[in-house]
């Protein structure tokens, strides 16, 4: 069964980025490469702050658009209750 992960990301200035996408791990690969976005490559969004996962893309693209359509301070709400502290949770994956 295909898995789907809607996803936040950071970068060092706490600009927030959220997308959609059935491979967390190369998508994450991407960001830090700076491949596959003007937005993430222009703004170094590099550090993986949130996610979430799903085995249907309607529902992960239905809750992308809602995650963009919150506020700035909804979604650091989000992000504080599983990652208060702003831990990067791909700095220990093996992406490569």
């Amino acid at each position: 069964m295909k898995q789907y992960y809607v996803y936040i990301m950071t970068n060092r200035s706490g600009t927030l980025y959220t997308e959609v996408t059935n491979d967390l791990a190369r998508r994450i690969y991407d960001h830090r490469q700076g491949i596959g976005g003007q937005f993430t490559s222009r703004y170094h969004v590099t550090g993986l702050l949130y996610f979430e996962e799903t085995c249907d893309i309607h529902a992960a693209l239905a809750r992308e658009k809602q995650l963009k359509g919150w506020t700035r301070a909804k979604k650091l709400e989000l992000i504080a209750t599983d990652n208060p502290k702003w831990v990067d949770l791909s700095a220990d994956w093996d992406i490569s």
